[in-house]
């Protein structure tokens, strides 16, 4: 075999083996709601549980729940509660995703793009939003 035959071979092999040998994003995994704050420059703690589920074929659901049934609703929530469902693009480096919404119990929110901020530390994940504006951040540990 010539030698370049032999490194395409070894380019190809290793191509087919990259995602075996890449590393895995900290935030891939199921995760369960310990805290939701939210407000205007003050957070403040909010009766919300639910867990987020980010999977290694680059999907993200997330379902949460106010147990008060008249909970008002939110761009996010319904009935006091949030469900939506898609791709997401993870970028550790700037520690930040992108979800892109197929599906939701909240119906305008489909098609729409979300980015987040996160940060992991140990088995706790802290989710914020890409624009502080939004005023929330939502704390989780890892099942």
């Amino acid at each position: 075999m010539t030698m370049r035959l032999k490194i395409a071979a070894l380019a190809l092999a290793l191509s087919v083996a990259t995602p075996a040998l890449s590393q895995e994003s900290a935030i891939i995994g199921a995760w369960r709601m310990i805290s939701l704050e939210a407000g205007e420059g003050n957070l403040k703690p909010v009766p919300y549980s639910g867990q987020v589920i980010f999977t290694e074929a680059g999907t993200l659901s997330v379902q949460a729940q106010n147990p008060d049934p008249k909970a008002p609703d939110t761009p996010y929530t319904a009935n006091g509660y949030e469900a939506y469902y898609g791709p997401v693009a993870i970028n550790d480096q700037d520690k930040t995703f992108v979800i892109t919404i197929e599906s939701s119990l909240v119906r305008n929110l489909v098609g729409k793009s979300m980015k987040r901020k996160f940060e992991v530390s140990d088995n706790k994940l802290v989710l914020t939003p890409d624009n502080p504006a939004e005023g929330w951040r939502v704390t989780y540990e890892r099942y």
